[in-house]
């Protein structure tokens, strides 16, 4: 598609003004959204009880569709997740039984929910409906009821091996390792496939959505509504997501950013999106916020002329992390950065404190000592906070000593059970910036 000319639907051109335009399969597209509501799908295999950051991307590409009046639906790919996509893989997956499968799609089917309601409502008073009007669909439902001999009869028939071979998703497995493809995964891009058919013809859906890596099994699916059918249906994808280093977006060294909680605490979350660097933060902002361009091009001015101090990712982090845990848990994860900095700590979990606090030292005391009282010139000392109970004794009395990041009034403070800021741990300072993590047994 040439995208250099303008375009006449209002979901492309924001598509396209935000990178999230790779690959379109015809032209006519355009001219089909620009006619009225069209129905899409996008779909997400449930290959765990969470997705990660790089899952966002297709929720937000779904939202876009839904704020310019067009009809989207999720799929969760209760039967392609027992299979497993080779698309990006390098190596064969592992099987998943039945109840795992099953546990997979409740969980990841809560959260495209939950994040669908909130992408419905961010800066856009004026769209209608909520994440109640996107479907969630999973392909077990019409995969599993067929028979081997059936599928292969009125969906195998209508593929060439030679052309699935040159598809990238199979292409690129074949050429990466000596153990190749098997034929279970051979088989995904069919499967995939007859889910386009089955939405196309059971709900008019006619356009598939995905990342690049799917452009091979979204076009397996218009051909087959093609070859069975004689009507034409469409894909788009966007651009799969790189660091201006080169590296896999979503990845850490302590591994994958989560959407779960559980997994990948919010300020965790938050603090992934601080990190960015100023030549991705201003993309990221178009991918996976919903702030108006002009203000997103703002932003980036702000890092044109040099004077970003940090602002234009936070900016990006608050967004993101409303996004997906909800305004509170951003406005506390603000917070709690700026407990390393001398705001007060509390309204912390355990969990929570440690995250924080990960590179501080830190030791553990009995919960008896702290239930009696520890004088704090003994605990500096003791901890290794001040080399000495001297050292800690002037530093106090200098206004230099802090619990929780509020100043101790006198050498003779006694810290107690009562100055847990979370479950079990507080929190001493010395000084500006020296921290130590107390916990209790």
């Amino acid at each position: 598609m040439n995208t250099g000319n303008a375009m006449k639907s209002s979901v492309l051109t924001e598509l396209e003004a935000r990178g999230l335009i790779f690959q379109i399969t015809h032209d006519e597209l355009d001219d089909v959204l620009a006619e009225g509501p069209v129905t899409l799908y996008c779909g997400a295999d449930p290959t765990a009880d969470s997705l990660h950051v790089g899952s966002l991307l297709p929720i937000l590409c779904l939202a876009h569709f839904r704020r310019h009046g067009h009809r989207p639906m999720a799929l969760v790919g209760g039967a392609t997740g027992l299979i497993g996509d080779p698309s990006g893989k390098s190596e064969e997956r592992n099987l998943l039984d039945d109840a795992t499968i099953e546990r997979n799609v409740a969980g990841i089917g809560s959260q495209i929910r939950t994040v669908l309601d909130r992408a419905l409502q961010m800066h856009a008073a004026d769209v209608k409906g909520d994440a109640h009007d996107v479907p969630i669909v999973n392909n077990a439902d019409w995969i599993k009821p067929w028979s081997f001999i059936d599928f292969l009869r009125d969906v195998g028939k209508n593929f060439r091996v030679n052309v699935m071979l040159q598809k990238d998703s199979v292409k690129a497995r074949l050429e990466a390792n000596e153990t190749g493809l098997s034929y279970t995964e051979f088989s995904y891009m069919l499967i995939q496939a007859y889910d386009f058919f089955h939405l196309f013809r059971e709900r008019d859906c006619v356009l598939q959505v995905g990342g690049s890596d799917q452009w091979g099994n979204i076009t397996a699916g218009t051909d087959l509504i093609r070859k069975k059918l004689g009507k034409p249906a469409f894909g788009l994808t966007w651009p799969l997501l790189l660091s201006s280093t080169g590296e896999k977006f979503g990845k850490t060294a302590q591994g994958a950013v989560w959407l779960d909680p559980e997994r990948t605490s919010p300020y965790e979350f938050y603090q992934y999106w601080v990190r960015s660097e100023d030549a991705d933060v201003g993309g990221l902002l178009r991918k996976f916020t919903f702030l108006p361009i002009a203000e997103i091009e703002e932003l980036e001015a702000t890092i044109e002329r040099g004077e970003n101090r940090g602002e234009v990712q936070q900016r990006l982090a608050y967004e993101v992390t409303s996004l997906v845990h909800g305004a509170a848990e951003a406005d506390k994860a603000v917070r709690a950065s700026k407990m390393l900095f001398g705001e007060k700590i509390e309204g912390l979990s355990d969990r929570d404190l440690a995250a924080v606090f990960a590179e501080v030292p830190s030791s553990v005391i009995s919960h008896a000592s702290l239930t009696e009282g520890i004088n704090i010139v003994d605990l500096l000392a003791d901890t290794g906070l001040q080399k000495s109970k001297g050292a800690a004794r002037r530093l106090v009395e200098q206004g230099g000593g802090y619990v929780n990041n509020e100043r101790v009034d006198g050498i003779d403070y006694l810290v107690t059970i009562e100055d847990l800021t979370s479950e079990t741990k507080l929190v001493l300072r010395a000084g500006k910036r020296a921290y130590h993590v107390v916990s209790i047994e």
